[in-house]
């Protein structure tokens, strides 16, 4: 580990001094901009996270994450003291940025550093609204939806500002972003009527990092609007870019807001859609392709790859009651694995007085699992301690567990799990 630091420790230093010859070489220094008349950050800055950030992601190890937040630790070190001016504060922003990317898994230090960035007040609106959106996405995750819906104001508040209306052209995106997470938090609090009104004019607007996009899909999808959702998740399929690149602060997004985590989302979703459309084949292809991408990106075991199990369990559910077959092995089987990789609890604890992580996709599972189980006559009195415990910790607004598993009825409400939050829209 050691040699590895030293090693790793040569090549930042090396990478410090090629950036900083070329800045001071006879050709004039390219800086890096935002849309406004400045330059928006430090070129070594961007260059040395994304060093980090590769090098992080390309072992995926305890290890190389821990190397790739020493590199960051040292280009923090380096940037100015003297953090008044927007130059300043946008190389610090991106790094503190960078910095709670890599500790995405480890909530309350990543949400610390996106709490710096916002006492930047002079960095660019780009690096203020990224870290805004990812505390909301965060906050929705752990389940604190007031927080959530307190920071989405904030940001909707500053982005309107009369002293903050000189980004060029891009302010427009990001005001859409603004708004379409606002109108994120309204969905998961059920309150689509609100939620409708933030949405208004995303799709005419270039959100070019796809997370807008994919929230008003989903409450297209939750309003049944299936073709127009349909549409939007196949866009951002096929258009959002795969690399995650800090040289352009309008376009930051970061955590369970980046281009990797919304392709996986709008994948995820486009599987439910097909399932919710009664086209199962498709559904299961999609499903799978959902399953396998989560996989690879967040490891065969994470808690993620419990909750695309649960959808494909209900989608299989959902194909047995309309094609009036049976898959109970099948959806035992999911059941099992994706209440194992969510780590839930033992049926003894007392499930709603305590906070749980992904609570109301654990109860889908719970409650499906109860399903199958209380077929079997021997199984019964275990199912229905299942089932009394899934409805205790389901906290969803809009549906009951009821109107979940009743879905395939004309006038049934649809739930859509966003992959990005681990909740139930």
């Amino acid at each position: 580990m050691i040699h590895a630091a030293v090693k790793l420790s040569k090549s930042v230093i090396s990478l410090s001094r090629t950036s900083s010859v070329a800045a001071t070489s006879s050709q004039p220094l390219r800086f890096l901009h935002d849309g406004t008349n400045g330059p928006s950050s430090n070129p070594v800055a961007v260059q040395m996270i994304n060093y980090a950030l590769s090098h992080a992601r390309s072992q995926k190890s305890d290890e190389s994450y821990a190397q790739g937040m020493l590199i960051l630790e040292q280009c923090l070190s380096t940037q100015s003291s003297e953090s008044e001016g927007q130059f300043a504060q946008n190389s610090i922003g991106t790094v503190l940025l960078a910095m709670s990317n890599l500790l995405y898994e480890r909530f309350e230090e990543a949400i610390e550093k996106l709490h710096g960035v916002q006492g930047l007040t002079r960095s660019s609106l780009g690096v203020r609204v990224a870290a805004t959106e990812t505390l909301v996405g965060l906050y929705l995750q752990l389940g604190q939806d007031d927080t959530s819906s307190v920071l989405a104001d904030k940001c909707l508040e500053f982005l309107h500002k009369d002293d903050l209306r000189s980004n060029g052209g891009s302010k427009e995106s990001l005001i859409a972003r603004a708004k379409a997470v606002k109108g994120l938090v309204e969905l998961v609090t059920g309150n689509l009527e609100s939620a409708e009104s933030f949405f208004h004019g995303v799709q005419d607007t270039e959100a070019r990092n796809g997370t807008a996009v994919l929230s008003y899909g989903e409450f297209l999808h939750a309003t049944q609007q299936f073709s127009l959702a349909k549409e939007l998740y196949q866009n951002i399929i096929e258009g959002v870019p795969k690399n995650e690149d800090f040289s352009d602060m309008n376009t930051l997004a970061i955590c369970n807001m980046a281009s990797d985590e919304v392709l996986l989302a709008a994948t995820f979703a486009l599987g439910q859609l097909e399932s919710h459309m009664g086209n199962f084949g498709a559904a299961e292809e999609i499903l799978t392709k959902a399953l396998t991408k989560t996989e690879e990106y967040f490891g065969s075991s994470h808690p993620k790859v419990g909750v695309v199990l649960t959808c494909i369990a209900l989608m299989y559910r959902n194909k047995a009651r309309q094609e009036r077959s049976s898959s109970l092995l099948i959806q035992e089987g999911l059941y099992r694995r994706a209440i194992e990789f969510l780590k839930a609890p033992p049926l003894e604890s007392k499930g709603a007085e305590t906070k749980l992580d992904r609570g109301d996709i654990l109860a889908l599972a719970r409650v499906g699992y109860a399903e199958v189980l209380c077929v079997q006559q021997n199984r019964k009195t275990e199912g229905e301690k299942m089932k009394t415990w899934a409805e205790a910790v389901w906290s969803n607004r809009r549906m009951s567990l009821t109107d979940v598993l009743d879905i395939s009825e004309p006038s049934s409400k649809v739930p859509v799990i966003d992959a990005r939050i681990s909740r139930v829209l």
